[in-house]
């Protein structure tokens, strides 16, 4: 179980702090609730661009990284279609230096043209090289507006295509910037050796005067639901034939997330998964095979991908796939199978708990999710998946109106 306490700015800051006396070392992890999703369709990557820009130094400190490496941190951000997250890890004797951070480039990001540019330049180079010239790297950019049509979804995280960053202006940058990056639109959380009544100080001393800016009210297009069908086959310079399947799934605050996440891990997590066994050992058909879902937080995308060998026909490779998901809509799973997955994520859970990193993280999501207790639920959530539930949401899932068929035909 992870204990935690729970405050809020005058602003509109939510803090989060769990106290681990059991390490030397501290986490500082800020989420703001800004992802691809809250895009504009001609104006997508954004929320990414933002990612590499808020790196680029704010007004009183040009140089985010020079301090923290002095003071022995470290730090790293990822973007979502959901959320952006940034987080700083270092000995929490110095973690005042993490809010003096923070605080300034939420406070007074350095708008530059020359940084701008560069940070375009950046991204546009990462677009080029893992999407675009990449074997397979342009699936997404493919699969999402394939599979969502009125979502903004139906976009990658890295945007839909270069010239929306390439295009960004500085007028553009700074709008996305005020609207999003406010104390009342993120979730700080504070990890580690610390103290209850220090964290309080340190908030209060460095974000407690930042403005907290307009409320940003999210108003995205619910996905119709999907009645046909839909593929689209693709010939391309890839080493082998591969195919992609994607199934509408409910979001991630559903009961059926966890549902579907058991699903996953039965058809493909580990060796004895029936995916793995069933199709790459026993029949040959495929040289790998995995299941997955995106947790997204509006409705999301159950995924399953694999590489038929050269032997295997596409018809044949999605034959034995849809024989496999109808296994599961029409008997029932067996106990130790259900068992075995439930104790892997158990397992897989409690280990995340001893990095207090993870635990940060995890803090601030659920959080966003509605209420960082939700955290101390998960296990509970995943143990009472019946096999009734999953035959029966199998059955809803695992329908060919519902899917988007990706194909990439080797030249």
């Amino acid at each position: 179980m992870v204990k935690y306490e729970r405050f809020t700015l005058n602003n509109g800051l939510k803090v989060l702090v769990h106290e681990d006396k059991s390490t030397p070392m501290a986490v500082l992890n800020i989420l703001y609730d800004v992802g691809a999703r809250d895009e504009t369709p001609d104006k997508t990557g954004f929320a990414h661009l933002f990612e590499h820009l808020m790196f680029g130094g704010s007004v009183n400190i040009p140089q985010f990284d020079l301090p923290l490496q002095r003071v022995g941190g470290e730090s790293n951000a990822f973007t979502s279609n959901d959320i952006t997250n940034y987080y700083i890890t270092l000995p929490a004797i110095n973690l005042e230096t993490a809010f003096w951070l923070e605080s300034d480039r939420m406070l007074s990001l350095a708008f530059n043209e020359k940084s701008l540019e560069t940070q375009k330049q950046v991204v546009s180079e990462e677009f080029k090289q893992r999407y675009l010239n990449q074997p397979y790297g342009d699936v997404w950019l493919r699969l999402r507006p394939l599979a969502y049509k009125e979502h903004p979804y139906k976009w990658a995280t890295i945007g839909k295509e270069i010239s929306h960053i390439e295009l960004a202006s500085m007028q553009d940058v700074k709008a996305f910037f005020s609207k999003h990056y406010t104390p009342q639109n993120a979730i700080l959380v504070i990890a580690g050796d610390v103290e209850l009544d220090a964290v309080k100080s340190l908030a209060e001393k460095w974000f407690g005067s930042i403005p907290a800016g307009n409320k940003y009210i999210r108003h995205i297009l619910p996905e119709p639901k999907q009645s046909e069908p839909r593929r689209e086959v693709i010939k391309a310079n890839v080493p082998v034939n591969s195919l992609y399947i994607a199934f509408h799934m409910n979001d991630r605050r559903s009961k059926a997330y966890y549902t579907c996440d058991l699903i996953s891990d039965i058809l493909s997590r580990g060796n004895s998964s029936r995916l793995f066994r069933r199709l790459v050992k026993e029949r040959g058909l495929f040289s790998e095979i995995n299941a997955y879902l995106l947790g997204s937080l509006d409705n999301g995308l159950f995924l399953i991908e694999g590489k038929p060998l050269p032997g295997t026909t596409m018809e044949l490779a999605e034959q034995a796939i849809w024989e496999q998901l109808g296994d599961l809509q029409q008997v029932p799973v067996l106990n130790y199978e259900l068992e075995k997955v439930k104790n892997k994520i158990e397992s897989t859970m409690v280990f995340a708990e001893m990095s207090i990193l993870d635990k940060a993280m995890n803090l601030a999501y659920f959080e966003l999710l509605g209420n960082a207790d939700m955290l101390n639920e998960e296990i509970a959530n995943y143990l009472n998946v019946s096999a009734k539930a999953i035959q029966e949401t199998a059955q809803q899932l695992f329908q060919l109106e519902n899917s988007s068929t990706l194909v990439y035909l080797a030249d």
